[in-house]
């Protein structure tokens, strides 16, 4: 039987890809606005993170509150004039640590200030071109499509460290020697 697989999701337990049942438009928008306590995805397939074992079901229910992270695999809320409008907005280096089980650090950039603006009506931001550090994504082919993502849908109440890059970019450019390329690269003591 044919599975239509449009969204990803990343849980401290599991990856998740099926669909999103209660997403009409772009996934952003569907997570922002959805009040549930839980998100239900429909043809689910579910790769645990430590074991690497796969389970497949009709539809699981994910509790708001485990959610990290999303993506769109198949974009079926495109609007071509809204992306390139986001792409030419500037964007700063971030390194994010995440709270709950998983010893996860997410790294990218977001528009300036993302993971602090919205209040309580924005509900995740965009981190683009994300890299992670505490999941080993090469050992599982499912895994490894972390690892291709373009951009990531990030749940804000999920971060509890960000080292927001902005200022040293700022006096870099100052001095003549910024380079975002190489920012977010070190371990913190």
């Amino acid at each position: 039987m044919f599975k239509l697989v449009e969204d990803l999701f990343l849980t401290d337990t599991f990856l998740i890809k099926g669909r999103f049942e209660g997403k009409h438009g772009r996934l952003s928008q569907a997570l922002d606005g959805w009040r549930r306590g839980f998100v239900p995805v429909a043809d689910a397939t579910l790769v645990d993170l430590r074991t690497h074992e796969r389970f497949e079901t009709p539809r699981v229910s994910i509790a708001w509150s485990e959610l990290i992270l999303a993506h769109e695999l198949i974009d079926t809320g495109s609007d071509h004039y809204r992306r390139h409008l986001v792409a030419e907005r500037p964007r700063v280096p971030i390194r994010a640590f995440l709270s709950g089980r998983l010893p996860l650090e997410l790294s990218g950039e977001v528009a300036p200030q993302a993971y602090d603006h919205g209040g309580l009506f924005q509900r995740c931001f965009i981190l683009h071109q994300p890299r992670f550090r505490g999941l080993d994504c090469e050992k599982d082919l499912e895994l490894r499509c972390l690892t291709q993502m373009s951009y990531a849908i990030v749940m804000r109440e999920r971060l509890s460290y960000v080292y927001d890059f902005s200022d040293l970019l700022e006096r870099g450019a100052e001095a003549g020697d910024a380079s975002s390329g190489d920012l977010g690269e070190g371990r913190v003591a």
